[in-house]
């Protein structure tokens, strides 16, 4: 249930849509939790992809109107980093939000200089999922 605190952090954009998301993550959960979260404040999720590889697949399908994309790290096939770079490549202008496990510092840092725009760690909090990707949407 959404309280006061949690109200709403991302304005729509200035033509007034909502913002587009494609989430990866080889979690179901997680995807679902990603979901409902991203939902609940105003974006659309446009897709979900169950690997990298998927993921890469479904932003060149998409693009241009993906606005952002969460990118889980650690996932079958093709891994996150792999994904990110090959999203970056295809869209300098790319926006990834990375998902991380705890513990994962170092691969986070890997990511940021690969061009993600910012990071989430699990467990998901309602409230920083929504403050770091109002941040990467800025």
């Amino acid at each position: 249930m959404k309280t006061k605190d949690d109200a709403a952090t991302i304005e729509p954009k200035l033509d007034g849509s909502k913002y587009r998301v494609l989430v990866v993550d080889d979690s179901v959960f997680v995807a679902k939790q990603l979901t409902q979260i991203l939902s609940s404040d105003g974006f659309e999720v446009v897709a979900t992809a169950a690997d990298g590889k998927e993921g890469v697949d479904k932003y060149k399908e998409l693009c241009p109107n993906v606005d952002l994309v969460t990118m889980d790290i650690t996932m079958p096939r093709m891994d996150g980093i792999t994904a990110l770079e090959q999203i970056v490549a295809f869209d300098k202008n790319a926006r990834v939000v990375m998902v991380s496990a705890l513990g994962k510092e170092e691969l986070v840092k890997k990511s940021l200089l690969a061009g993600a725009k910012n990071y989430i760690v699990k467990p998901l909090d309602r409230k920083k999922v929504l403050e770091r990707i109002s941040a990467s949407l800025k």
